[in-house]
């Protein structure tokens, strides 16, 4: 698919963002149509379907929020990094400058990511949202356990009293979820981790789920400030009660990777992933 119409979604909060936006405007001119430059922070309406790809500048938590956006829509994005750690969003400027040819001519193709459907109910307002990240249940200040009840299609499989629980999709495996001591997914994989947060209990592990089931938690007990948490950036309370269904949305989103390195090379390089202590070798000695 030959790529011509582009959509740049800001963070502006971020420094440098606009200014990088003047500066890729030029290049991006002889190379595209540029439909128009949009703040991620900001309410829109439905995106046209004229887009061809998404730019996203600013970090990993923007990437996000576009990938929530338009991934509906089967829109591929890329994402340029100009925040801290540029897990997800893995582009440099220099990096547009050097790809973004065989991008727009389809010699670089999206990979598909799962996302997550998740929606409440219960004593709490209704709510629902899509997370491409993490569905995480907090426990929230005074910071005292609670207690969840997890299911898969009905059939319980777990009850866990601690601080939380995490819900998982493989992007989302690298953030939260490996803080927490849950296991490194594969970023292409279906799967879902389910990874609890402090359980007060030796004998509860993460584990790994396939994608096409419905998982429920059940509010036993919270705190007043429990909440859940879509992709650490959506924030819905929770009061006793209330059930929290997760499931596979009915989209991906699709992202285009960085043709010039792996899933486990962006680990190694990003996260320290798989090195050891690093010694420098020196002459061999006799020990007598």
């Amino acid at each position: 698919m030959s790529v011509r119409r582009i959509l740049i979604l800001t963070n502006p909060a971020k420094p440098g963002v606009m200014e990088a936006v003047e500066e890729l405007r030029p290049f991006l001119s002889t190379q595209a149509k540029v439909l128009d430059v949009l703040s991620i922070t900001q309410e829109h309406a439905k995106l046209g379907d004229d887009i061809d790809l998404c730019l996203v500048l600013g970090g990993d938590g923007t990437l996000l929020s576009a990938a929530r956006m338009v991934a509906p829509q089967g829109i591929p994005l890329l994402g340029v990094n100009m925040g801290k750690l540029g897990f997800l969003a893995e582009f440099s400027l220099q990096d547009i400058h050097l790809h973004l040819p065989d991008i727009l001519a389809g010699r670089v193709p999206p990979t598909r990511r799962m996302m997550l459907s998740v929606a409440i109910g219960g004593c709490s307002q209704r709510f629902s949202s899509v997370a491409a990240n993490d569905v995480v249940i907090a426990a929230g200040p005074p910071f005292r356990m609670i207690d969840l009840e997890l299911e898969q299609d009905g059939q319980s499989i777990a009850r866990y009293q601690g601080d939380g629980l995490i819900i998982a999709t493989p992007t989302g495996s690298t953030g939260y979820n490996l803080s927490a001591g849950g296991p490194i997914l594969q970023s292409t994989l279906e799967a879902i981790a389910i990874t609890p947060v402090a359980p007060h209990s030796l004998s509860i592990r993460p584990f790994v789920i396939a994608p096409g089931h419905t998982i429920s938690v059940r509010a036993n007990h919270v705190n007043a400030g429990s909440a859940v948490i879509v992709d650490g950036q959506v924030t819905s309370l929770l009061c006793g009660g209330d059930v929290i269904e997760v499931r596979r949305a009915t989209f991906d989103a699709l992202i285009i990777p960085h043709p010039g390195r792996t899933f486990f090379q962006t680990l190694s390089g990003k996260l320290q992933w798989g090195q050891g202590p690093h010694y420098q070798r020196g002459p061999s000695k006799n020990v007598e």
